[in-house]
């Protein structure tokens, strides 16, 4: 284990007095004992402060990730109120992916305090987590009209698109039922989800690992596979599309 530490941390844990290791391991206990939510909190007051200070002072990266919301009209502000709030969110994310992937919570927390450079995976999170809550108050079609704009559709839809609609037939949200009628297949098709954005935000954590939205958010700052957005072709009213 300590072979896996920075070599401060390795170096600060071997010279520990027996007394002060005891408390050390018993606060481990304690903090795996926890649910996922009393870990998150601590954690976030634990580390926040200090990661939302190296985000405030990543000037050209925050630019970035405004200038995207922007892109995307995305309205949510990227301020210290919103960064601690994302911050104990994805805490409590990578507490829900252990049951996906083992290990993944505590890797993912250390991984956010020791590295410098995570800062960016943080801000990553929060434009993809934004993002896949705006595909999931689209109606089906304007998901539809989305993913068409997209360079690699089949991708798109079943890594985003296809989860998004099975959440929202799981969850009641959207019924197609009789959808081979055309006038019930218009109802469900082009109806917009009524989500609060609490809903919206819980949906997301129970469909998607941290690492997908982290992904999605990482892709589109490094123009890796660029995710185009026309709002106006997505949103125009449905009946310009399906009577014309």
């Amino acid at each position: 284990m300590l072979e896996k530490l920075p070599p401060e941390a390795k170096t600060w844990a071997e010279k520990l007095h027996w007394k002060e290791r005891r408390y050390l391991l018993s606060l481990c206990h304690l903090l795996c004992a926890e649910a996922p939510e009393n870990q998150a909190q601590f954690l976030d007051q634990y580390t926040a402060d200090g990661l939302i200070a190296k985000i405030i002072q990543d000037y050209e990266t925050q630019t970035k990730i405004k200038n995207h919301f922007k892109s995307f009209h995305i309205e949510t502000e990227l301020n210290p109120q919103v960064l601690r709030k994302y911050i104990k969110q994805f805490y409590i994310h990578s507490a829900q992916d252990v049951r996906r992937e083992p290990a993944k919570y505590l890797e993912s927390a250390l991984r956010l305090v020791t590295s410098p450079e995570e800062k960016n995976y943080v801000l990553n999170y929060i434009l993809g987590f934004e993002l896949i809550k705006l595909i999931f108050k689209m109606s089906w079609l304007q998901q539809e009209r989305f993913y068409s704009l997209q360079h690699n559709q089949e991708e798109f839809y079943n890594t985003y698109i296809k989860p998004i609609q099975y959440a929202h037939k799981l969850n009641g949200i959207v019924n197609p039922k009789d959808s081979n009628l055309f006038f019930a297949q218009r109802n469900y098709f082009v109806q917009k989800p009524n989500l609060s954005d609490r809903k919206t935000s819980e949906l997301v954590m129970v469909t998607f690992t941290t690492d997908l939205v982290s992904n999605l958010g990482f892709s589109i700052v490094r123009n890796i596979r660029p995710v185009p957005f026309d709002y106006d072709y997505i949103y125009q009213p449905e009946e310009e599309r399906i009577f014309c």
